[in-house]
């Protein structure tokens, strides 16, 4: 018996259109050929991890020292449509987000199907069939209001789709290899796979091209994965070779160390990196979480991109795109503006805009906001460094000299806060609540919460309790203290008869309380509670 994907998730209005003979044709040659790939990768990051938690701090491979030490080698750079990103505008693909997205002004659209997206089976293929519909322009949406949406902007933004990360499976599909066994398909490879086979030949016939970001990534061996994934699909679809671009997400502790080698193994298909400072800073408490006072992290609201440890990074960052004809992309800030509220608006527009002048001034091409209307506040810090030119890859940054021990100085000088242990709680529980609805963008307090953000603040409170943390005001940050702020979070929060609290309490606990310290919070979650059964 030759393999096989078979879909589990019931049939919805319209699936069929996504979830054709020749799409899972497709997904299954993806899977018979990278999916045993995946897996040993995901187990070199287990084994990393494991290193790097008993005291093997990552360091600049020996045995890849020749690739960064070759000046003459550069990526493929920008696609048709994304040789101007001073402005990318970031969001889930429901109906009606992708239709403000697509009106935003932006010019590039990071079409998340990753951390601000809940992969509920609906949203999966909901997002898909948004997309498919957006590309041919034929999408319009309803409000439960009666209100119409449809896309009315002359210019839309260039569609970067992200495909969900390595580490994630798609519980509705199946995957039966040669030999018999059945396991969950691939989230990456579900996303990518549909999307690239329903709306490339679209992509390109519009002038613009299959575009992705790639998210989580840990080594260049996983870089040197999708590579193949993206050669083999445009052979697949009898595209040229280099058709796909990808900007690679460097989010993570040890992909930091090998921005250069992943840049190479992707050198055919890559436009740029983007400088993803959340799931960053989460990638650095997962991996030194148990290795002592040295590398607690104060306060989430203290941990800035002005720190030292965020400097070394996204200075390297550029420095290493501009050497090999990359776009720097810089990362999100998480203020958004109130249009109820002039006060908080001003408030977030000169934070962004500060955010932003910075990482013009540093060499940034573009950067990302979250919300429509941070969108001129964001291009006139990079006008003002731009000008007419859509990017600046001639400031070579021969200036910044990064090593090993300014990436992993973690020092700050802030204490952690009552306050700051409370916002915690109540971010994670609250975000989770809204992920278990099926929402993965979630404006609270003044900020936009994804899964990134909500994955700080649950691995900074199961590392205070274990590293026997106490607050500026003298409390010993225990599993008791954590519960008793539980408490009060929901005894203040308003409910309903729908609301879905004290599911996500108890997924907070899970993850943030327990001995045990998941790598995602996503997955026990995913796999309790939005994994449909028959």
């Amino acid at each position: 018996m030759g393999p096989a994907i078979r879909v589990t998730g019931s049939m919805r209005d319209r699936f069929e259109e996504i979830l054709t003979p020749e799409a899972i044709a497709f997904l299954t040659e993806l899977h018979h050929r990278f999916g045993g790939r995946r897996h040993d990768r995901l187990a070199d990051r287990m084994r990393r991890r494991f290193e790097i938690g008993n005291g093997h701090d990552p360091r600049f491979r020996e045995d890849t020292a020749h690739i960064r030490e070759d000046a003459d080698w550069r990526v493929a750079g920008a696609g048709p449509g994304l040789e101007d990103r001073r402005v990318e505008i970031t969001g889930p693909t429901d109906p009606k987000m992708t239709i403000n997205a697509l009106n935003s002004g932006a010019r590039v659209w990071l079409a998340d199907q990753e951390d601000a997206t809940s992969p509920t089976w609906d949203n999966v293929i909901g997002g898909q069939l948004s997309l498919h519909d957006a590309i041919r322009g034929e999408l319009t949406h309803t409000g439960p209001d009666g209100r119409e949406y449809r896309v009315t902007a002359e210019r839309t933004p260039t569609i970067v789709m992200r495909p969900r990360g390595w580490h994630l499976s798609e519980r509705h599909i199946d995957f039966t290899d040669r030999t018999g066994r059945t396991i969950s398909a691939s989230g990456s490879l579900i996303d990518f796979g549909l999307y690239f086979f329903h709306n490339a030949q679209s992509l390109i016939d519009a002038g613009r091209g299959p575009y992705f970001y790639l998210a989580k990534l840990e080594s260049s061996e996983e870089a040197r994965l999708w590579n193949d994934v993206f050669s083999f699909s445009e052979e697949y679809l009898r595209l040229p070779h280099g058709t796909i671009r990808a900007t690679v997400l460097i989010e993570t502790l040890p992909a930091a160390f090998e921005m250069d080698e992943i840049l190479y193994e992707l050198r055919d298909h890559c436009a740029g990196l983007n400088a993803g400072r959340w799931d960053y800073i989460f990638s650095i408490i997962k991996n030194y979480r148990g290795r002592g006072a040295r590398f607690v992290l104060p306060d989430r609201s203290e941990v800035t991109m002005t720190v030292p440890f965020m400097r070394a990074y996204t200075e390297l960052l550029v420095k290493t795109c501009h050497k090999r004809g990359a776009y720097a992309i810089g990362g999100m800030s998480a203020f958004i503006p109130n249009r109820r509220d002039p006060e908080v608006t001003e408030r977030a527009l000169e934070k962004v805009a500060a955010d932003k002048r910075r990482e013009a001034a540093d060499g940034f091409d573009g950067t990302w906001v979250a919300h429509p209307d941070l969108i001129p506040a964001a291009q006139a810090e990079f006008d003002a460094v731009l000008g007419d030119r859509p990017h600046q890859l001639d400031r070579q940054r021969d200036d910044v000299e990064v090593t090993a021990a300014q990436l992993l100085d973690l020092r700050i000088g802030r204490p952690i806060t009552e306050k700051g242990v409370r916002e915690n709680v109540s971010v994670a529980i609250r975000y989770i609540e809204a992920w278990l609805r099926g929402q993965g963008a979630v404006a609270i307090d003044g900020l936009m919460e994804d899964a990134a953000t909500a994955e700080i603040s649950r691995s900074q409170v199961w590392q205070w309790i274990n590293q026997d943390r106490r607050t500026a005001e003298g409390d010993l940050i225990t599993v008791e203290y954590i519960e008793r702020r539980i408490g009060e979070m929901l005894a203040q929060t308003p409910r309903t008869p729908s609301d879905r609290f004290d599911d996500a309490a108890d997924v907070f606990r899970e993850v943030a309380l327990q001995p045990e310290f998941p790598a995602f919070l996503t997955l026990p979650a995913y796999s309790r509670f939005l994994v449909e059964t028959a």
